[in-house]
């Protein structure tokens, strides 16, 4: 986008309710205006809008191998995110970006992969997941790990149960409490980790989910003998104006929205907020 301060106008041509209760989650699927192709990176993200309401900075939760669309997968919790949920087919919304450095995909080629989610967190790790099955033969062994509260609270359901029938990937599903008719691990994200003991041997490990979540998944992983530079988390939940004006995202020395929102632990762990 060659002015970063003008938003492009986006048609929503699909919605799908992924999570109800408290904070629902809904994810959207939309086309640019005289069918532009954003050409982001996996692991960026875009600023999100409706005229007249607001924008919010929200990770972009499709592959750059699929340009025919964007997805958007937001949680309601505020007046932005409230005025997104209102929106049908058909709308027009605005679009920014995109934003970051987005994951270094195309350096994993011929490792394998290993993606931990939790919550809305799996929604930054979906393009991996598109990317690597959309060019399958170019990667290793695939794991995908993802977690949440309840069998309700796992968003894209209906494609990882789809996954799970495959015999070139693992998915790995977990709910931190048992409930009646689940037939996955009960536990949170970090306990399935060591339980799944994914090798550490030309492998990439790909976390995102709550913060308490990485932490806990990190240390696990280093624990089974993943190396801090094998080990990739994004932080775009701290971005806010997403070109490093507004000074919101600084972490130590960094500006998420600049240098980040995709970091390996080598670089993070010695920061303060980290």
């Amino acid at each position: 986008m060659t002015n970063p301060y003008l938003p492009e106008k986006a048609t929503i041509v699909e919605t799908r309710d992924e999570t109800n209760g408290a904070r629902p989650i809904k994810t959207f699927k939309v086309v640019l205006e005289h069918g532009r192709v954003l050409n982001q990176k996996p692991g960026q993200c875009a600023m999100v809008g409706i005229l007249r309401v607001g924008e919010s900075m929200i990770s972009i939760a499709s592959s750059p191998t699929r340009p025919e669309y964007l997805e958007f997968s937001i949680m309601k919790l505020g007046r932005v995110t409230s005025a997104l949920h209102n929106c049908e087919a058909g709308e027009t919304i605005t679009i920014r970006g995109p934003y970051g450095n987005g994951f270094p995909i195309e350096e994993w080629r011929d490792k394998n992969i290993v993606t931990i989610g939790g919550g809305i967190g799996q929604a930054p790790l979906r393009p991996i997941v598109q990317y690597v099955l959309d060019n399958r033969e170019d990667f290793g062994q695939f794991d995908i790990i993802y977690g949440a509260q309840t069998a309700n609270d796992l968003c894209y359901k209906a494609e990882l149960l789809a996954l799970q029938k495959r015999d070139d990937l693992k998915v790995h599903l977990s709910i931190d409490m048992a409930e009646p008719g689940w037939q996955g691990f009960v536990g949170f994200v970090p306990n399935n980790v060591l339980r799944i003991k994914p090798s550490p041997q030309n492998t990439i490990a790909i976390t995102c989910g709550p913060p308490i979540m990485i932490k806990y998944v990190i240390h696990n992983l280093l624990e089974l003998g993943f190396s801090e530079r094998q080990i990739f988390t994004t932080l775009e939940n701290r971005m806010k104006c997403g070109i490093g004006k507004c000074g919101r995202c600084n972490v130590g020395n960094l500006y998420v929205c600049k240098d980040g929102p995709v970091f390996n632990y080598a670089t993070l762990k010695d920061l303060p907020e980290f």
